[in-house]
């Protein structure tokens, strides 16, 4: 029995002093300072919780740190943004360390992973984007398919010109 018990005081020591030691965790990477092109960019960030399909949401906060710079969580991730210029007038705010990049449109923002290849949330939809979704489906915009010659939706744009010859006068 004594035995035992000393073969299992050895085993408890052995184990406890083979666990490897903890590397310390590495300082973050210094981040850029941002142009004031890029620094602008930022004012069109729509921040707060956003509601996303399947019950998930972000929530897009400043970086009170780094003038420009966002932090945006979903669940348990936590993603630190900077504006990107784009071509089309859409807000883009990239994550270079893990491929992360948020796109808000006017309708909707979806938040992908470049490096995954996929998306993380989508349909993720604010108050002001359900205005506009709202609008874009009472007066929905002409289709590459559709006779320019006849509108698909000729109420709507009736009534746009008829206010633009009104405030013209």
């Amino acid at each position: 029995m004594r035995a035992w018990l000393l073969v299992a005081a050895l085993a408890c020591s052995f184990s406890v002093s083979a666990q490897p030691k903890r590397k310390p965790v590495a300082p973050p990477a210094p981040v850029k300072v941002l142009d004031a092109d890029t620094l602008a960019l930022s004012a069109n960030v729509a921040i707060g919780r956003v509601p996303c399909e399947l019950g998930a949401h972000v929530h897009l906060t400043r970086d009170e740190k780094n003038a420009g710079y966002f932090w945006l969580e979903l669940g348990k991730q936590k993603f630190h943004m900077a504006p990107v210029a784009t071509s089309t007038g859409a807000v883009r705010l990239e994550d270079s360390v893990s491929g992360a990049v948020w796109l808000q449109l006017g309708n909707k923002s979806m938040l992908m992973n470049q490096k995954l290849g996929k998306r993380l949330a989508d349909v993720c939809v604010n108050d002001e984007q359900v205005k506009v979704a709202e609008a874009l489906e009472r007066n929905p915009p002409a289709g590459l398919l559709d006779d320019p010659v006849k509108p698909r939706n000729d109420a709507g744009i009736e009534k746009a010109v008829a206010e633009a010859i009104s405030t013209t006068k």
